[in-house]
């Protein structure tokens, strides 16, 4: 079948010049100017690009057509079918294929990312359909993301040396990702005119370029206070007001970030669990449900623009149900005087 398509879109490619206005090439071009414009994160932007391109490569390896006027569903379903059985790294330039294949994440983060791609393409009627329109896409698989215990926070906090301007630092960054469920993106764009300690309260800059103001506990106005008061070092450049700084007043990035807890995971000896700041995203919104938040304040708190992401730590925070019910069973908290005791005489079981 997929060599009837090739010959198929062997034609098709002759009849239409590669450099035509509706060639995938050039319209990914298109598609990043039209997101700049819109405000669109970078990575979002990336994302949906280099897996346009993806698709892109894939057709021309198979001499499909690259124009998007004549792809329908029959070369996504190829393409589809060429992610499902494509081992990992098997492209790559320095590491070596696995024999694992790719994730089902990876397959539908691909999948969504083209699927926005033509939708942009509708919108600019560039195209009158998407084929997407008749493709129902393999679903990710729904994984439990483990999160941290009470003892392994303790663990990983024991570990900082907080008599250092870096350690306080770096505890007081973990108990603020712990506390208000930042993005780790979020908590390295936080400026000191962000910062509302007297109201215990962030703004933050969320995907879409969307603002929103972050509660936090007063454990962490404390932290952060004497982060500001004691150790927060002189900034390299006067204008920057970023709340986290390296040693040498450097804005703290993102990748630093992580590379930092990764640290103090292996020191902590944590195990079971990946220590970065996206599982203390995670152990923040089960925590805030188990001890008696709501599912729609949290979706406010965490920035998401639907309740769909937040049902899943509904789902994840449910397996504490059980000792839920055994402090708010119905039953036991009704004041009533029942026999429990089984009585001492069997019941006649004869017709008097």
């Amino acid at each position: 079948m997929l060599s009837q398509i090739s010959a198929q879109g062997k034609q098709g490619k002759q009849a239409t010049p590669a450099t035509s206005a509706t060639d995938l090439e050039r319209l990914i071009q298109g598609y990043r100017l039209f997101a700049r414009t819109e405000g669109k994160s970078q990575k979002t932007i990336a994302i949906v690009c280099s897996s346009v391109s993806y698709l892109e490569g894939f057709l021309e390896s198979e001499g499909l057509t690259t124009d998007v006027a004549q792809i329908g569903p029959t070369e996504l379903r190829a393409f589809i079918l060429y992610l499902q059985q494509k081992r990992c790294f098997s492209d790559h330039r320095f590491t070596k294929p696995q024999e694992k294949g790719l994730s089902g994440h990876s397959i539908n983060c691909y999948l969504r990312s083209i699927r926005a791609f033509w939708s942009w393409l509708v919108s600019e009627a560039i195209v009158e359909s998407s084929p997407f329109a008749k493709i129902k896409l393999p679903k990710a698989p729904r994984k439990v993301i483990p999160t941290f215990s009470e003892a392994q926070i303790d663990q990983l906090l024991s570990a900082i040396d907080v008599a250092t301007p870096e350690g306080y630092r770096d505890q007081a960054i973990i108990l603020t990702l712990l506390d208000t469920g930042l993005r780790v993106s979020e908590l390295t764009g936080i400026t000191l005119d962000d910062l509302q300690l007297e109201e215990g309260t962030i703004k933050v800059m969320s995907k879409g370029n969307k603002e929103r103001v972050v509660p936090m506990g007063e454990k962490v106005q404390r932290a952060l206070w004497h982060y500001l008061s004691r150790y927060r070092p002189q900034p390299e450049q006067p204008k920057c007001k970023l709340l986290f700084l390296t040693r040498v007043g450097m804005p703290l990035t993102k990748d630093r970030i992580e590379k930092i807890m990764a640290s103090y995971g292996r020191k902590a000896a944590l195990s079971g669990v990946r220590c970065s700041p996206h599982t203390l995203r995670h152990t923040a919104a089960i925590s805030f449900l188990r001890n008696g938040g709501n599912v729609f304040s949290l979706q406010r708190l965490r920035g998401h623009s639907s309740l769909e992401m937040t049902r899943r730590y509904c789902e994840v925070a449910d397996v504490d149900v059980k000792n839920a019910h055994m402090t708010a069973s119905p039953v036991d908290n009704l004041e009533l005087k029942l026999l429990m005791k089984c009585p001492s005489h069997r019941p006649s079981h004869g017709v008097k």
